[in-house]
């Protein structure tokens, strides 16, 4: 298994609107809608409002803001934030072992695992079996790390894996962040991630591995000695 890493790359930048372009942007809305009452009237200055409205809620649908996702001031204490989607022994096992090979001293691990929710649960707003999903996800992840040689926490996050991580780093100083699941949505997250995290962050897959940006690493397999 093979495993990228991601960075902030031209490619992976998120699009952030220049301050002057907003009030042009109102201006000509509110030119629009004014001259569409003074030529056709009130009835074509409502669906000249009505369309606009209706753009900018598509645009803010489309394109919500993106800000970087930056964890809370870092006392020099090597931290890994490890999101499990997909428990992955062989992924696991690999994201610890790079992690505690680029530091020195302890390293902390905090396991994240966001709920993930069928169309009935969601539907019916049931809670229950999604969490313990969850702690089976944590409770196995935690296995593997023990019998390694590494102790972690565990944490349930938002059903959003972005949010779920965006959460965390608030009370958890992540010096970096890995991803481990297979699935295309992981594959959505991940190039989420790398686009909005300001610390190191890899993503690492069952069967091969994907993250945008141009470095390659060879798992290692080493043992791991973790706090």
């Amino acid at each position: 298994m093979d495993a990228r890493t991601a960075g902030r790359t031209p490619e992976s930048e998120t699009y952030v609107l220049a301050a002057w372009k907003l009030p042009l942007i109102v201006a000509a809305v509110a030119f629009a809608i004014v001259g569409g009452f003074y030529v056709g009237g009130p009835g074509l200055g409502m669906a000249v409002g009505a369309l606009a409205a209706s753009s900018v809620i598509v645009m803010a649908v489309i394109h919500p803001p993106r800000p970087p996702i930056e964890p809370c001031a870092a006392d020099g204490r090597n931290r890994l934030l490890l999101v499990v989607q997909d428990p992955d022994p062989e992924a696991i096992l690999t994201a610890a072992a790079l992690a505690a090979a680029t530091c020195e001293g302890g390293l902390e691990i905090l396991i994240l695992a966001p709920i993930a929710k069928t169309f009935v649960e969601r539907w019916s707003e049931e809670t229950g079996p999604p969490r313990r999903r969850a702690q089976e996800r944590i409770a196995g992840t935690m296995a593997i790390l023990r019998r390694a040689g590494a102790t972690a926490g565990g944490r349930i996050g938002d059903e959003d894996p972005v949010q779920a991580v965006a959460d965390t780093v608030t009370g958890f100083a992540a010096s970096r962040v890995t991803l481990v699941g297979a699935s295309a949505r992981s594959d959505k997250v991940a190039r989420e991630l790398a686009a909005r995290l300001t610390v190191p962050f890899m993503h690492l897959r069952g069967t091969g591995a994907l993250a945008p940006g141009p470095a390659g690493i060879q798992s290692t397999g080493r043992h791991l000695s973790g706090r």
